[in-house]
C-alpha cells in the first residue's frame, strides 16, 4: 500500500486526496488511460486541478490470474437413469409448449393486421426494423411471452419487443412498439415491459433505442396505466434519470406518437423521424376538428417536415425507414465508448483466460431439469454442464451441503455460483451468506441456480421449533447479504421457486440484473401438491379433499413458467440447453460498461465574485 502511494504523487508533490478512501474523499476524480501512462485527474480542495501519474505504468493488456480449478466429474449413473428419463419426457413436453407459444407470438396481431401495417400504412414489421438496426439477428430478447393469458386477453409480446442487441458492436437495449398488436395500443403489461427494459438499461448502463409506433394508452384500462408510480409516467421519469446518469438514448419515430407518447422522442438525446409515417402531436386531427372545427392532415399537424424545420423537436429527417436506421447506427457510433479493437483480439483474450467447453454435453440439461422436487438430481450435474471445462472450485464443500457454492468460469468470465441442492438449512444459509459477501468483496458476479424446496418442515416438537428458529435467523442473514451485494447477479430458476427460500436465492424481489426460467420451472408460494398447511382447520375430511383438489389445480396452473412469464415476473423462459449461451451474453452485456469513457463528469471549480 505504502509503495503504491509513493509512486502516485500528484503534480504538487503530495498524496492526492483522490487516492484516499472513498469515505474521506471531498472531491470527484476520474482515471484516464493514455498510450504510455495512467493519469488521474482530480480537484484538490483549494488547489484547483492536478494530475497524478503512475510512473512507469506502460499500458498492457490485462490478464486474469492463472487458475487450475478441479474438474467436476458428474457423469450420469445407471441408478439415476429413471429420474433422468422422467425429467427428459417432461422437458420435451415443456419445450413443445415453448415452441407453440413462440409461433403464436411471432404472428403478432394476426394476418389482417400485418397486411394493414405493411401495405396500407407502408411500414416495416418490427423484426424487419430490428434487422436493419442491429448488427445481426442474434440478440437477447426479454420476456417474449409477456402478455399471454391475461384477464383482458392475449397481448402477444405485450405489444412491444424489448431486448439487447449489438449496434456497431455496442450492446444496446431496444424498445420497439409492434403496431400490428392492437394498433400499438399500450396496455398495463406494455407499460410494465417498457419499464423493465429501461431498468435493465439503467442497471447495466446500456444505451437505449426507442422505436416508437404507438396509438397511445388503452383507455378502458386507464386506471391501471396512468396514475400510479410505476405506470405510464414512470417511462418519462426514467428517461430523465438515464440522461442524468449519462446513459445515451436515441428515439426513432416510425409511427404515431400521440398524447403522452409524444414525450418519448422529445426527451431522448437525439431523435430521428421518418417522413409521412412518423407523427408527433398531443391531439390528432380528429381531436383538432372536434375542438376547433379545423380540418388538418397528420403530416401538417405533426409530421417529420414540421418537427425537423419548424418546431425542432427532431434532429434528423429521414425519407424512409431504411435511412432512419442508418442515421441511428451513425448516432450510436458517436457515443464515447472504446471497445476492443478486433473481435479476434477478444477471442484470443478469452482463450488466454482458459475458456473451454464443458466436459459433458449441455444437451443433457434437458434430462436434469427437474419434473418436481422428488425428481431432482445433484445440482453439481447442472453446474458441470455450464462451466468452462466443467471446472469448479467448491467453497465449504462439506458444510451446509444443501447449498452448493464455489467459483468457476463461464466463457472466460469468473463467476461465483450459488446453487440449490435441497432445502436451505441453517448451515446452508450461513454458508451462502459467507460466500455472497466473499464475492461482493472480490467484485465477482454471482449466478444463482434456484430450485427451492416446495414447503418448509412443520414445527411438531420443541427441538424442531429451535431448528426452524435458527434457520429463519440464518436465512434472514443470507437475504441481507444478497440484497446488499453490489456485484451483478443473474438468477436462473431451474426447478422450484417457492416461499422465502426464493428470496435468499435472489428471486425477482431481490433485484437481479437478469432472471430467467426453464420451461419446467414452478413459481408459487407453495408448490402444487403441498398445500395441506393452507387449508382451514376443522373442516370435514370430504370437504378438505375437495378444497385441496381445487387449490392444487389452481396452483398447478398459476405456477407454470409461462404463467409467470406472461405477467413479466421474469426476463423470459429459456431452454436448458441454451443456458450457457444466455449466461455468456448476460456477462458480456454487464461487462460492457467498463468500456464507457464518460461515466463521470469532471466538476469545474466554483468561481465566486
Amino acid at each position: 500500500m505504502y509503495s503504491s502511494i509513493s509512486r502516485n504523487l500528484c503534480s504538487r508533490g503530495r498524496v492526492c486526496p483522490a487516492l484516499l478512501s472513498p469515505y474521506c474523499q471531498p472531491l470527484s476524480w476520474r482515471e484516464r488511460i493514455t498510450r504510455d501512462q495512467t493519469q488521474h485527474w482530480c480537484v484538490c480542495p483549494g488547489q484547483g486541478q492536478c494530475v497524478i501519474r503512475s510512473m512507469g505504468s506502460v499500458a498492457r493488456r490485462r490478464r486474469a490470474l492463472p487458475s487450475a480449478f478441479p474438474v467436476l466429474e458428474q457423469p450420469l449413473q445407471p441408478v439415476q437413469q429413471h429420474v433422468y428419463e422422467a425429467n427428459l419426457r417432461n422437458s420435451i413436453a415443456c419445450q413443445n409448449k415453448y415452441v407453440e407459444l413462440r409461433e403464436k407470438i411471432q404472428k403478432g396481431g394476426g394476418e389482417n393486421a400485418t397486411v394493414r401495417h405493411t401495405q396500407r400504412n407502408k411500414k416495416l414489421l418490427v423484426k424487419d426494423r430490428l434487422r436493419l438496426l442491429l448488427d445481426d439477428e442474434d440478440f437477447l430478447e426479454l420476456s417474449p411471452f409477456a402478455g399471454l393469458g391475461l384477464p383482458y386477453g392475449d397481448i402477444p409480446s405485450a405489444g412491444c419487443l424489448t431486448g439487447i442487441g449489438r449496434i456497431n458492436g455496442l450492446w444496446c437495449v431496444f424498445i420497439a412498439n409492434d403496431a400490428t398488436v392492437k394498433g400499438g395500443t399500450a396496455y398495463p403489461i406494455t407499460v410494465k415491459k417498457q419499464l423493465r427494459a429501461q431498468e435493465v438499461a439503467m442497471q447495466n448502463r446500456l444505451p437505449c433505442v426507442y422505436l416508437v409506433d404507438s396509438g397511445g394508452a388503452f383507455l378502458p384500462l386507464q386506471s391501471e396505466i396512468f396514475p400510479d408510480k410505476n405506470q405510464g409516467g414512470r417511462t418519462f421519469y426514467n428517461e430523465a434519470i438515464m440522461s442524468a446518469m449519462k446513459i445515451p438514448q436515441v428515439s426513432v419515430v416510425c409511427g404515431s406518437c400521440t398524447a403522452g407518447g409524444a414525450y418519448i422522442p422529445t426527451m431522448a438525446e437525439e431523435t430521428v423521424m421518418v417522413h409521412r409515417i412518423g407523427t408527433i402531436f398531443l391531439g390528432g386531427p380528429p381531436l383538432v376538428k372536434a375542438a376547433t372545427g379545423e380540418e388538418v392532415t397528420p403530416e401538417d399537424l405533426g409530421g417529420a417536415t414540421l418537427h425537423a424545420e419548424v418546431s425542432g423537436c427532431v434532429d434528423h429527417f429521414a425519407w424512409d425507414e431504411k435511412e432512419a436506421y442508418e442515421y441511428t447506427r451513425n448516432i450510436i457510433s458517436t457515443l464515447n465508448y472504446e471497445l476492443p479493437e478486433e473481435e479476434e483480439e477478444e477471442d484470443s483474450l478469452r482463450k488466454s483466460r482458459g475458456e473451454e467447453e464443458p466436459v459433458n454435453c449441455s444437451e443433457e440439461l434437458q434430462g436434469l431439469a427437474p419434473l418436481n422436487y422428488n425428481h431432482s438430481l445433484d445440482v453439481k450435474m447442472v453446474v458441470s454442464r455450464l462451466t468452462d471445462g466443467s471446472r469448479f472450485q467448491e467453497f465449504k464443500a462439506r458444510y451446509g451441503t444443501t447449498l452448493v457454492t464455489g467459483f468457476a468460469k463461464i466463457h472466460g468470465n469468473q463467476v461465483g455460483i450459488v446453487a440449490s441442492n435441497g432445502e436451505l438449512s441453517n448451515e446452508a444459509c450461513l454458508k451462502g451468506c459467507h460466500f455472497v459477501q466473499l464475492c461482493d468483496q472480490r467484485d465477482i458476479p454471482l449466478i444463482f441456480l434456484q430450485n427451492t424446496a416446495p414447503t418448509p418442515g412443520l414445527t411438531l416438537s420443541t427441538p424442531q421449533a429451535e431448528i426452524n428458529s435458527n434457520r429463519i435467523k440464518a436465512q434472514g442473514s443470507m437475504m441481507s447479504a444478497v440484497a446488499c451485494a453490489s456485484v451483478p447477479k443473474i438468477t436462473v430458476v431451474i426447478g422450484g421457486c417457492h416461499g422465502a427460500d426464493s428470496y435468499a436465492m435472489c428471486g425477482r424481489a431481490f433485484d437481479p440484473n437478469f432472471l430467467f426460467l426453464w420451461p419446467n420451472a414452478r413459481v408459487s408460494v407453495v408448490a402444487p401438491g403441498h398445500c395441506d398447511s393452507l387449508l382451514p382447520p376443522g373442516a370435514e375430511e370430504k370437504e378438505q379433499q375437495v378444497m385441496e383438489l381445487e387449490l392444487n389445480k389452481r396452483l398447478k396452473e398459476e405456477s407454470s413458467a409461462f404463467f409467470s412469464s406472461g405477467r413479466l415476473w421474469d426476463d423470459g423462459v429459456i431452454l436448458p440447453q441454451d443456458t450457457r449461451k444466455v449466461l455468456r451474453a448476460c456477462l458480456d452485456i454487464i461487462n460492457q460498461q467498463r468500456y464507457q469513457l464518460s461515466t463521470e463528469r469532471l466538476q469545474t471549480p466554483l468561481l465566486r465574485i
